[in-house]
């Protein structure tokens, strides 16, 4: 008896997931826990392994199609004498991406307007009050030209100026030089989580600077050491962990949660760390990283960070963060504000280390500066508290001796 490809629960909150690629043909041979299909949700991509060995017999559903958690997407059958169905053959892969639904024309369309490929003097000029705004092209039109045809002529459903307000212009269809490419759900739901900030929070950035003195010399000192006995590097990021999770204990308002109207400050520090991957940033976490050896802290980043690169995050890896650290650092940033990861209070961005001459005690010097931006969320954290929580960072990465003594 065949068995049945679920699509499985994916987390607490999500409901639906976009099959994003069949990995296997239908008719072709798998063997357990061999990945069948990639599954892409607004949070995560994840590869359903088969329960079964056997063959796959049939597709429900062509790549691009949005199926819900407890879906039925395919069969499964053991042996590798199966027949396959007319209807599996049908679905078997490349599929195209199904094409959203045309646009619902207006009850009195125009005349229809030729559009042309070839750039034209008058581009730029304001349109004429008489002729209807350009609608977006028809689905039909969107593959022609996503398939590099010359752009036919499509028919507006502005309505006439006497009757309605002329429509906004329409945006520019894309020539040779540019290309259109649809947000994948996952891009879509970071749109989504930095919009929820902005106009959730009350964001507000404060700076300061730190002399990295200290760690570099400290790091030059026991690297070689330090990946003899632990197998990995000494990085800058378990430095500014531990400083965090220390300054977090004086100041818990930036390792807080806004509940409905109720505060919840939480005594356990989960840090995202931001890391990029092929489909744009995420913010896996580091668990309990106040108990995590500065080793430890290192090593759990870097295989967080080769699961983001491999596409193998789990929801568990990235949900439950009480607090984040981004380090723009490492693509040049000089400073920026970061944004809040909802529902934290409370994100430390780093940035690059730039020599710079700056006052120690009465005279002059070069030292190599990092300046550091907490992003944090007002309605909770106080302008006081945020700024002496960056202060009791600075005062433990120039002192790193204070991360070993916990003081």
């Amino acid at each position: 008896m065949p068995t049945e490809l679920v699509v499985p629960k994916l987390g607490e909150s999500i409901s639906e997931a976009i099959i994003s690629k069949w990995l296997k043909r239908v008719g072709e041979p798998i063997a357990v826990d061999e990945p069948v299909v990639d599954l892409e949700t607004d949070k995560v991509s994840v590869a359903l392994p088969s329960p079964t060995a056997g063959v796959l017999t049939e597709q429900r559903f062509q790549e691009g199609a949005t199926v819900k958690v407890g879906e039925v997407i395919g069969s499964i059958a053991p042996g590798p004498e199966v027949p396959v169905s007319k209807k599996s053959e049908a679905a078997t892969p490349p599929v195209p991406r199904p094409a959203p639904p045309a646009p619902s024309p207006t009850p009195t369309p125009p005349a229809p307007v030729a559009l042309s490929s070839a750039p034209s003097a008058t581009a730029h000029l304001e349109p004429r009050a008489t002729l209807p705004q350009p609608s977006h092209p028809s689905p039909t039109a969107r593959k022609a030209l996503r398939e590099g045809a010359e752009p036919i002529s499509i028919a507006s459903t502005a309505a006439p100026a006497a009757r309605a307000p002329a429509a906004p212009p329409a945006p520019t269809i894309a020539g040779p030089a540019e290309e259109v490419v649809a947000m994948t759900p996952m891009r879509k739901r970071i749109a989504e989580r930095l919009i929820e900030a902005q106009h959730t929070a009350a964001i507000l950035t404060t700076f300061n600077e730190v002399d990295m003195s200290e760690v570099l010399s400290l790091r030059a000192k026991y690297q070689d050491a330090f990946v003899a006995r632990h197998g990995i590097k000494l990085g800058f990021m378990s430095f500014f962990v531990r400083a965090c999770a220390e300054a977090l204990k004086l100041y818990p308002g930036v390792n807080a949660e806004v509940r409905g109207t109720d505060i919840l400050y939480k005594h356990h520090y989960d840090f995202g760390i931001a890391v990029g991957s092929g489909r744009g940033l995420v913010v896996p976490v580091v668990r309990n990283v106040d108990q995590l050896s500065m080793a430890g802290i290192e090593k759990r980043i870097a295989e967080l960070a080769a699961k983001a690169k491999d596409g193998r995050l789990t929801l568990e890896d990235l949900s439950g963060g009480t607090f984040s650290i981004t380090n723009g650092g490492i693509y040049g940033s000089m400073m920026s504000t970061p944004l809040l990861n909802m529902p934290q209070t409370g994100i430390l961005g780093m940035h690059n280390i730039i020599k710079r001459p700056v006052a120690v005690g009465d005279a002059i010097a070069l030292r190599p500066m990092m300046y550091l931006a907490l992003s944090y969320d007002h309605r909770v954290v106080d302008g006081r508290e945020a700024v002496q929580f960056l202060v009791g960072v600075k005062e433990r990465i120039e002192a790193p001796e204070r991360l070993m003594l916990e003081i």
